[in-house]
């Protein structure tokens, strides 16, 4: 278990592993935008919506802090909305509503929104990487000894194989989604 937990540390791009020099927090961000143009940042949270243009996309996404792993916390309160533009299109299938996401890029300003009635400025980061978190659906199948238990997997239905001295969880038809 423990080697897949660093395999899946190690597969983050350094841009968005690491933290720039100087990290700019949201909260400094949105008070002095102009301040902070063109600084490095990487910030995260979860997908609220995607917008293809021709020549670009725009993923707006609710602020959450980071971990030390650069895994947003949504335990945490949020901070606000930010958006993420992007030279390549960005299919609303991949990046759905809800998903995690962490972007290192650069701050290049402010966009004008009406979100409801009300009109924000929200802070715009040109991304130069973006990641996706994997969602991991609690699973009440098999422990790590292959008898009922508890534990957590990206898979729900379908039978295990035996691989050693765990099971591994195959294919499904059945794949649930863990927002429904």
């Amino acid at each position: 278990m423990t080697c897949l937990l660093l395999g899946a540390c190690s597969s983050l791009p350094p841009a968005i592993k690491n933290p720039p020099l100087h990290d700019i927090s949201y909260a400094q961000a949105i008070q002095q935008i102009a301040n902070y143009k063109n600084a490095p940042v990487r910030w995260g949270g979860v997908i609220i919506d995607v917008e293809n243009e021709q020549n670009f996309s725009l993923i707006q996404v609710l602020y959450y802090p980071l971990s030390s792993n650069a895994r947003p916390q949504t335990d945490q309160p949020n901070e606000g909305r930010f958006l993420i533009k992007s030279p390549e299109f960005l299919d609303p299938a991949v990046y759905t509503r809800n998903t995690k996401i962490t972007v290192a890029g650069t701050l290049t300003g402010d966009v004008e929104r009406t979100i409801g009635k009300k009109v924000l400025h929200l802070p715009l980061v040109a991304a130069t990487n973006i990641h996706l978190w994997p969602v991991y659906v609690y699973d009440y199948r098999y422990d790590y000894y292959g008898g009922f238990g508890y534990g957590y997997g990206p898979y729900y239905g379908g039978y295990p194989y035996f691989w050693g001295d765990y099971y591994w969880p195959a294919y499904s038809p059945f794949m649930r989604s863990p927002f429904y």
